[in-house]
């Protein structure tokens, strides 16, 4: 096996390709050079809510896979009849971590996410200032500024109380560390294909506040009761506080969540991608 950016020309049995869109050149590539060999492709979030409706690439992409890997169950959604019945799901996973330990004076909160707009990290934000400020709760900040424009606005919103506390970037082993000492991991994404910071929150034992969005419903079920609409501040601030004062909320919470954590464990990673190199082996 061989991970490249770029498909090289090399005389491979099979090409796994992450991205319809980005790496529909390659995918188009090794298709025209080995008509008869197979072609799984990994469905991102904007592959699967953006890109495969307008972009020709993508769709071109769709159209020659032999397999076509979705990251959560509610991408089946977005493909056609054709598409779907060459279509499989694979979670990704992490591995386990014990939770924490968290503060008993603070009941901290996670955002976790490079600050671009389909992370959407304003609306927590917001959703910290309708706290009312004597509430003893923090909310710790990792990702780095990629959109200037955005950044500042996040930081001017953070100036405005002192709760806020913007990491930057950290390493995936330090950001893990941080959400498994909070209390709640919020994931309040415009757009989301199957977030690995919620694997990594569930993981840890972290419940999830996150915006009612497919990429999110995938992971842990329509029903699922920490969604809130999407930028709805006003909503996540709502069910910030009553995961901080109703004992039975939270805990509901993260029973829902230890329920999935068995779907993303490598071992379960691991067996689908076996399962996804035996099917195509047969085609």
């Amino acid at each position: 096996m061989r991970i490249e950016r770029e498909w090289s020309g090399a005389d491979d049995d099979m090409m796994i390709a992450l991205h319809a869109r980005r790496s529909a050149a390659s995918i188009a590539s090794f298709a025209t050079r080995y008509p008869q060999r197979p072609v799984a492709v990994v469905l991102t979030g904007t592959d699967v809510y953006r890109d495969i409706r307008v972009d020709e690439q993508a769709q071109r992409s769709l159209r020659l896979a032999t397999r076509l890997i979705l990251l959560q169950e509610e991408g089946w959604r977005e493909l056609s009849a054709a598409d779907a019945a060459k279509a499989m799901v694979i979670y990704q996973s992490a591995q386990p971590l014990k939770p924490g330990r968290r503060s008993r004076r603070w009941f901290d909160l996670a955002l976790v996410g490079h600050q671009r707009p389909e992370k959407d990290p304003l609306t927590a934000v917001q959703a910290l200032l309708r706290l009312p400020p004597e509430l003893p709760v923090r909310l710790f900040h990792v990702g780095s500024a990629l959109d200037a424009g955005l950044a500042a606005k996040v930081a001017a919103l953070g100036a405005q109380d002192s709760r806020y506390h913007w990491l930057g970037a950290l390493s995936q082993a330090a950001t893990r560390q941080r959400i498994k000492r909070c209390h709640l991991l919020l994931l309040p994404s415009l757009m989301e294909g199957g977030a690995n910071v919620l694997i990594e929150a569930v993981t840890s034992g972290v419940p999830v506040l996150g915006s009612d969005i497919p990429g999110n419903r995938g992971m842990l079920g329509a029903d699922y009761p920490g969604w809130f609409p999407v930028g709805d501040a006003g909503r996540l601030a709502e069910l910030v506080r009553a995961a901080m004062r109703d004992p039975d909320y939270y805990a509901t919470l993260s029973r829902r969540c230890a329920e999935r954590v068995s779907l993303f464990t490598p071992a379960h990673e691991c067996a689908a991608v076996c399962s996804l190199l035996e099917m195509t082996r047969q085609l």
